[in-house]
């Protein structure tokens, strides 16, 4: 008779609903998507118990870490229900760097976290490459991440999303920095709603009597894959703009709209003053509105309304930096001023 390493009945954890061959075979799989987003200060490859990053080999000579984390929230419930699941690995790095560039930080290294009740390779796959697709457009290495299977813990094909991004920038040059009355606020266009508001997007669909799979009613293609349009990039166009110089803030405009990021800026005693006909609303959000009637105070401190990121600068140096972010590829509104105050106010109507 042996004695140790079997119990009677013969479990294994792969019968417990962990399979520890298809991890492994997953990390193998996404290997390549990793590898070609190293960058300079990247020192190690995906398989280790931590990894490494030289903040001197990335060209730092007195640097400050900036860190930031954040998820999809439940837009992953209509990823998970149409199965369209390649984008939201964009989402979730989108909304980490984008975070950190408002405080003047290039992204370094980004690290994911996924988790599901039974790991399908293909489909965590396909989310890790998307991963890396955010990863190489904003310039920052996927050097590691955990891939946890939890039996019981989440429904059939359900899974969660957490995203870990650090950067760095040379002490004395965090942001907001210089906010004044009089600087010039210019939007950079969103990509739609991004990740955020989704719990009343979801409801609004229902209430329309939409399904995933039916045809958009506020633009190409089918409903959910609509809505599935992943987060907008900016990190390398704002870092060529503070780069340039007259950059004084940067709010990503995530939940909570223009109408709560926005004064996240903006020093004690001064607001901002927002021409709402600065800029058409895109299709989708007038949608909304008008299907759950929205009040438009709801909706501005709900969505980001078509901007998606907005940079407080000196006022002459407006002109210049609308041109160089233009140049980079991003569609820029002027939509007011920094003036003296509390909050957000706004002129006109959304339309």
């Amino acid at each position: 008779m042996t004695s140790g390493t079997s119990g009677k009945n013969g479990m294994t954890y792969a019968e417990a609903g962990v399979d520890i061959d298809a991890g492994n075979a997953l990390v193998d799989r996404i290997k390549p998507a990793a590898k070609r987003t190293d960058r300079a200060g990247v020192m190690s490859g995906l398989g280790g118990f931590g990894a490494l990053f030289d903040l001197k080999g990335a060209g730092y000579s007195d640097p400050i870490l900036v860190a930031a984390t954040d998820g999809v929230g439940t837009k992953l419930r209509i990823a998970i229900d149409t199965g369209l699941v390649d984008g939201v690995g964009v989402d979730l790095v989108a909304m980490c760097v984008n975070d950190l560039v408002c405080q003047g930080a290039e992204p370094l290294f980004f690290l994911d976290y996924f988790a599901t009740g039974k790991l399908e390779t293909d489909v965590a796959a396909r989310i890790v490459e998307g991963i890396a697709d955010g990863c190489a457009a904003s310039g920052c290495a996927l050097i590691g991440g955990e891939t946890a299977e939890m039996p019981g813990m989440y429904p059939p094909g359900d899974f969660d999303l957490a995203g870990f991004a650090v950067g760095a920038m040379e002490r004395g040059t965090a942001l907001p920095d210089g906010v004044g009355e009089g600087d010039v606020l210019l939007g950079l266009a969103s990509d739609g709603l991004h990740s955020n508001g989704y719990s009343l997007v979801r409801r609004l669909v229902e209430h329309a009597g939409l399904g995933w799979d039916d045809a958009s009613p506020f633009g190409e293609g089918q409903v959910g894959e609509a809505l599935l349009a992943p987060t907008r990039l900016y990190v390398r166009p704002v870092l060529s703009a503070i780069r340039a110089g007259g950059v004084h803030g940067l709010a990503h405009i995530t939940g909570g709209g223009l109408t709560e990021n926005l004064p996240r800026v903006l020093p004690e005693g001064l607001g901002a003053e927002i021409d709402l006909g600065a800029w058409t609303l895109p299709p989708v959000f007038a949608w909304m509105a008008q299907v759950g009637g929205i009040a438009e105070a709801e909706m501005l401190k709900t969505f980001n309304c078509g901007i998606g990121m907005v940079v407080v600068c000196a006022a002459d140096q407006a002109e210049a930096l609308t041109a160089l972010l233009e140049g980079e590829g991003e569609t820029v509104h002027r939509l007011g001023h920094v003036a003296a105050g509390e909050g957000v106010r706004y002129a006109g109507a959304l339309a």
